[in-house]
């Protein structure tokens, strides 16, 4: 989301750390999971306790959530592409840690501890690796000036706790338990140097003579009508408020628009400049100016500006379209007739959209799923939506009926049965002829034909050509990037000399060929071994602590939500 951070730290400090600022104050909008039993819809009880905090007042979620969010920004520097429902999830997580603290009489964090958790945040962290002295002193400089209320105090409490809550993990994962099977069979599979070759078969080339009849077809359509049956699909009809109706009601000053720029500067990059030619024989010319914010700015500032109307004249038009949604509601438009008097009220006419299912969304409207999950909670009870989203602006949707799943009739859909048919049957021949084809390389192979030769022959034979490639020795710890991942997942099944069954994909057909195999030492002598044991202990440790604590949140979401029943 704003991984520009990591990139450009050093050059745009201050509008990181507005960010930072702003993700403490901006109101929340919760989306818990199911097993949590919150929900904007449901205000029967304010009481959910959890490990301290009530989830039914938005003061306590928002104290919540606002720590795990400024926790995530100092430990990383960003939110590093995190979801809402992942940042969610280490709250509770960490809240749960945090009881577990308290419980275990871990004390409180230590200012050296605390320092010493600073030195090491990724925000705080210069182009070399290192802690930047100056960048926490700027840091600290902007806390000072901090209209939002955020102080430096906040941020080592939040440290102090993250301080506790690793000691916590640190309890819970232990020394790992590995036995010395796991780490041979790790060592195995990572170290042992395999020299391949592959011969690859196109699979778009492969075309078997396939003529189904009407009986196959049949047949095939009433074993699999489950993959022809029609969904439910929603009737309704729409009023749409384009945003660029509002347009002329949208006025917006300089330094809005400058505001604008500021809290949004990766959305804006200024145009590149061309680079003048490098002379014959000699470098081309470093032209890179500094940095100028205000001639940044002046270079994308048209742009800025009818950003800024546009996303205005899109909330106008949500505005104007919730209102006509409450408006519909109060009046109680629940039929076609109310539904036309309401319109030309006020001069409105509402459009027809064709039948459309949940995954399809109506088409007039883009396709949206968003637009077709608001359309599917509509009945005869529920007559009009909210305001939704639509690529020129907000749309308001009024339902007529929802027409069952149904099974079309077998000429309805013959095209496609054809299709799957054939398609099934090219995929079942191509996987038959790969056997066959393994089997006669192999022969090949015993004959004394290299594995390139057997290859060329078999595929004269069989009529499908086969692209014959050779692999430098690799191990799964060094693997050459170009590798084809599927030829991976045959290597736990192969011995040298011998060659894999087709590995099939989407788009072709590969058999593997090990011309050479070496395994690795797996005595404990091999510096390797104690690396391997190390590196599995932690990973069973740390999914052991995840375990835990998710199952202790887990458990704590649950007992609240009995409780405030």
């Amino acid at each position: 989301m704003i991984s520009w951070i990591q990139r450009y730290f050093q050059h745009h400090f201050k509008t990181i750390f507005a960010i930072l600022l702003l993700m403490m104050v901006i109101p929340l909008i919760w989306v818990f999971n199911p097993s949590s039993g919150v929900s904007g819809a449901d205000h029967r009880n304010v009481e959910r306790e959890f490990f301290g905090y009530n989830l039914g007042l938005a003061g306590d979620q928002q104290r919540l959530m606002g720590d795990a969010q400024l926790s995530v920004g100092l430990q990383f520097g960003a939110f590093s592409g995190l979801e809402p429902e992942q940042v969610q999830n280490y709250a509770f997580q960490r809240a749960a840690s945090l009881h577990l603290a308290e419980k275990w009489h871990i004390p409180a964090a230590t200012p050296d501890e605390v320092t010493q958790a600073i030195k090491n945040l990724r925000i705080f962290t210069g182009q070399d690796g290192q802690f930047d002295p100056k960048a926490y002193s700027t840091f600290r400089d902007n806390l000072k000036t901090n209209p939002r209320g955020m102080s430096e105090a906040d941020i080592v409490r939040v440290l102090g706790d993250d301080v506790r809550v690793a000691k916590v993990n640190k309890l819970l994962a232990g020394p790992g338990y590995v036995s010395p099977a796991d780490v041979k069979a790790q060592l195995v599979r990572a170290d042992t140097t395999w020299t391949l070759a592959t011969a690859t078969a196109d699979y778009a080339a492969y075309k078997p003579d396939l003529k189904p009849t009407d009986a196959e077809l049949t047949k095939f359509f009433e074993e699999n009508s489950f993959r022809y049956e029609i969904p439910p699909r929603v009737v309704a009809s729409y009023v749409e408020f384009p945003s660029s109706n509002f347009m002329v009601n949208v006025n917006v000053t300089e330094a809005e628009v400058r505001a604008f720029y500021d809290a949004n500067p990766a959305r804006f990059p200024k145009p590149a400049e061309a680079k003048p030619a490098a002379e014959a024989g000699k470098p081309a010319p470093d032209v890179t100016k500094p940095s100028d914010p205000a001639a940044d700015f002046a270079a994308v500032r048209p742009t800025v500006e009818a950003e800024l109307k546009r996303e205005r004249a899109q909330r106008l038009a949500a505005k104007t379209a919730s209102d006509v949604a409450l408006a519909a509601f109060e009046g109680k438009v629940k039929n076609e007739a109310a539904l036309q008097t309401f319109l030309s009220g006020r001069k409105l006419t509402a459009r027809p959209l064709a039948p459309f299912t949940r995954e399809t969304g109506p088409t007039e409207l883009g396709g949206s799923r968003q637009t077709a999950d608001e359309a599917f909670r509509l009945n005869k009870d529920r007559f009009v939506s909210e305001a939704v989203t639509t690529a020129n602006g907000v749309a308001v949707l009024f339902w007529k009926e929802t027409l069952p799943a149904q099974k079309p009739l077998f000429s309805q859909v013959r095209e496609k049965v054809a299709a799957d048919f054939t398609e099934g049957e090219k995929r079942k021949r191509f996987v038959e002829l790969g056997k066959t084809m393994k089997g006669q390389v192999e022969a090949r192979l015993k004959a004394g034909d290299t594995f390139e030769k057997a290859a060329e022959t078999v595929a004269s034979s069989t009529g499908l050509k086969l692209e014959t490639k050779s692999l430098p020795a690799f191990s799964h710890r060094d693997r050459p990037p170009e590798l084809d991942y599927s030829v991976l997942g045959s290597l736990d099944r192969l011995e040298k000399g011998q060659v894999s069954d087709m590995v099939i994909t989407a788009d072709k057909g590969i058999f593997v060929f090990a011309a050479e195999k070496k395994v690795p030492d797996t005595s404990e002598s091999n510096p390797r071994y104690a690396e391997t044991r190390s590196q599995i202990a932690t990973y069973n440790s740390r999914m052991g602590t995840q375990a835990y604590i998710a199952e202790l949140v887990e458990k704590e979401l649950k007992r609240s939500e009995g409780k405030s029943e």
